[in-house]
């Protein structure tokens, strides 16, 4: 048997090929859009992809179920009660699939949405014990998929969180002790609040560790499952039903042009936005005025989907090297219309002086000084889960999830100081702010956690 995780630390997300070496026959399952490395190694490894297998409708990205059945011709498999708009292999609870001896099992495991699966591996069709489940989003390394995301459109958090209880408690957890874990995301993804940075676990390390997976009622389950959910990004809906949609495909080999500044400037006064991907320090240190900041460096797929709007059309501008990967990463979340990319950053910027504008970022000894002015408006744009480590005093918590809808609630006319955990995502949320029209806006250098160094320190 050939198996092999794919992970992408900018969402978060694994994928799996899985295939048995005798006949060649593969099956991958989760595929992000992006599919070349896929089509890669199956041709390396001479596989055929036959089958490809969503767990479910995916949020929190875009999958590539269309892309590599367009390349290979393979079926497309979702859960039974799933009803995409294209033709797909509706696969039924206990359903077995033969790739050889290599075997796969469904497992219905409703509960993050309606029509998730889970996937049982079994390395020979007779094996006991299998080699390991693809839990989708039921289950993950020390948390479970939440329930809430489908709440606003026909299904119930209750209703399905009721349904996850199910799944986890008396059918994964039914499964040996031996049998590996293999989840669709990993930390740093809104689809749970507690998940490990581990790729794989064993069922018998979650019913020892996992705060879901201990014996609990129903109602125990629902109650600590829901809490403390962060906010889901805005363009999670809008991913999850791209991915029942029979939408455009994406070529392979694709790849954005790049821009003359004349070229720029036209799709900037046409009203297209500036997306910088540089650095944040470059980016504070010289930006073109209503730029947004989101660098290449962290969680940028899933940042662009939280501020900015899907149907909006964009620039970007990041070092030559790392432009194309930008723009994948727009893809994987279905932003497709950015324009190309500014050709000479550093070059731009220095024939348009007066556009250009610093940003103002305060130390945490800064911050001290500036919150002794009442006019001040101190904001915490962490999720709610973090803010169990503790709170700057004086400070109003607005997740940057939740910030582009909910700015009205500032004074833009008062001077604005946002924070996270490490300086990121407020670097992020301030650029917001400012395209908005917010005129006096800092972030704190190191967030919250430069902050209560500090004071430990003084203390």
């Amino acid at each position: 048997m050939r198996f092999t995780q794919y992970y992408l630390d900018c969402l978060s997300q694994a994928s799996y090929l899985i295939a048995d070496d005798t006949t060649g026959q593969a099956v991958i399952v989760d595929p992000r859009r992006d599919v070349a490395e896929y089509l890669s190694d199956a041709k390396e490894h001479g596989l055929t992809i036959v089958g490809i297998i969503n767990t479910h409708f995916h949020a929190d990205f875009l999958s590539g179920h269309l892309e590599l059945a367009r390349e290979t011709g393979a079926w497309i498999g979702y859960g039974s009660v799933a009803r995409p708009e294209f033709q797909f292999r509706a696969l039924e609870d206990r359903e077995r699939i033969s790739l050889g001896d290599v075997t796969l099992q469904i497992m219905a495991t409703p509960g993050h949405t309606p029509e998730s699966i889970s996937v049982l591996v079994h390395e020979h069709a007779d094996d006991e014990v299998a080699y390991g489940v693809l839990t989708g989003d039921a289950l993950f390394i020390g948390d479970v998929g939440r329930p809430d995301l489908l709440a606003s459109v026909g299904v119930t958090a209750e209703e399905l969180g009721r349904m996850l209880y199910d799944s986890v408690q008396h059918k994964l957890m039914r499964l040996p002790d031996d049998v590996r874990v293999f989840p669709a995301h990993g930390a740093g993804s809104a689809c749970g609040k507690n998940l490990s940075t581990e790729k794989q676990s064993t069922i018998g390390e979650q019913r020892r560790l996992n705060y879901a997976c201990q014996p609990m009622s129903e109602d125990a389950f629902l109650e600590v499952v829901t809490g403390g959910q962060p906010t889901a990004p805005a363009y999670f809906v809008y991913n999850a039903t791209l991915n029942k949609a029979e939408r455009s495909v994406r070529d392979t080999d694709a790849a954005i042009p790049v821009l003359t500044d004349e070229q720029v400037d036209e799709a900037l006064a046409d009203g297209a936005l500036l997306v910088d991907a540089r650095d944040q320090q470059e980016f504070a240190a010289g930006h073109l005025k209503g730029a947004i900041s989101i660098p290449s460096d962290g969680r940028l797929a899933e940042t662009v989907g939280t501020v900015l709007e899907p149907s909006q059309r964009f620039v970007i501008m990041a070092p030559e090297e790392e432009v194309q990967e930008v723009a994948t990463r727009f893809a994987r979340i279905g932003f497709d219309h950015v324009l190309g990319h500014v050709a000479d950053p550093e070059g731009y910027l220095l024939g348009r002086e007066k556009q250009v504008e610093r940003s103002s970022r305060l130390t945490a000894a800064q911050v001290e000084e500036a919150c002794e002015s009442e006019q001040v408006q101190l904001i915490d744009i962490r999720n709610i889960g973090e803010l169990e480590a503790g709170t700057i005093p004086g400070a109003r918590h607005l997740p940057l999830a939740e910030l582009r809808d909910r700015m009205a609630e500032l004074d833009p006319e008062r001077p604005v100081v946002l924070y996270c955990a490490g300086g990121w995502r407020s670097s992020v949320g301030a650029s917001v702010l400012r395209a908005a029209g917010f005129t006096d806006v800092s972030d704190v250098l190191g967030g919250y956690n430069a902050w209560a160094l500090t004071h430990a320190l003084a203390s």
